[in-house]
C-alpha cells in the first residue's frame, strides 16, 4: 500500500535505504549544508550545498530555493536555483526549473517549462584508462599505433 516504488515524481533516484533530509517549507537555512543521503529543499537555503556521498541526491521541490553552489551527484530542480550546479551523475530541470547559474552534469534531463540563465557543460567522469602516447616516425609525423620495435 506504501510502496515507495509508485513515486512518480521523480524521487526515484537514489536509494530508499538513505537517510533523508528535508528543509521544509517556511524554513530558511543561512550558512553551508553538508549532507549524506538525500536533501529535499521545499524552504530556502542560503549558501554551500555539497556532499561525500556518491549516491547522494538533492531535489529542491516547487517553492524551493538555493542560493550558492550546489554540488551532489544527482540534483534534480522544480524549484529556484540561484548559483552553480555540479551534478556528477545526473541533472534533472523540471517543468518549474529556474536556474540561475552554470550546471556542470554528467547526463541531463530538461522538460518544458524549465528555464536556465547560464552555460550547460558537459563534464565526463574521470577514467583510469591511459592514453595511448604517440611517437614521430621518421618523416615528423605521428604514428597513430604503437610501434612493435619489429621493422
Amino acid at each position: 500500500m506504501f510502496n515507495k516504488s509508485n513515486k512518480q515524481d521523480g524521487s526515484n533516484y537514489g536509494s530508499s535505504t538513505q537517510p533523508t533530509t528535508l528543509i521544509a517549507e517556511g524554513t530558511r537555512l543561512e550558512g553551508d549544508l553538508d549532507f549524506l543521503g538525500s536533501l529535499e529543499v521545499q524552504g530556502s537555503v542560503i549558501g554551500k550545498v555539497t556532499t561525500a556521498d556518491e549516491n547522494a541526491q538533492v531535489r529542491v521541490l516547487n517553492g524551493g530555493e538555493v542560493e550558492g553552489t550546489m554540488s551532489a551527484p544527482t540534483v534534480v530542480v522544480n524549484g529556484h536555483i540561484k548559483g552553480d550546479i555540479f551534478a556528477s551523475k545526473n541533472a534533472r530541470l523540471a517543468a518549474k526549473a529556474v536556474v540561475e547559474g552554470n550546471i556542470y552534469y554528467n547526463t541531463l534531463e530538461i522538460e518544458r517549462g524549465a528555464h536556465v540563465a547560464g552555460n550547460l557543460v558537459h563534464e565526463v567522469p574521470a577514467t583510469n584508462v591511459s592514453a595511448i602516447p604517440q611517437k614521430n616516425n621518421a618523416n615528423g609525423k605521428q604514428d597513430s599505433a604503437p610501434s612493435t620495435g619489429k621493422n
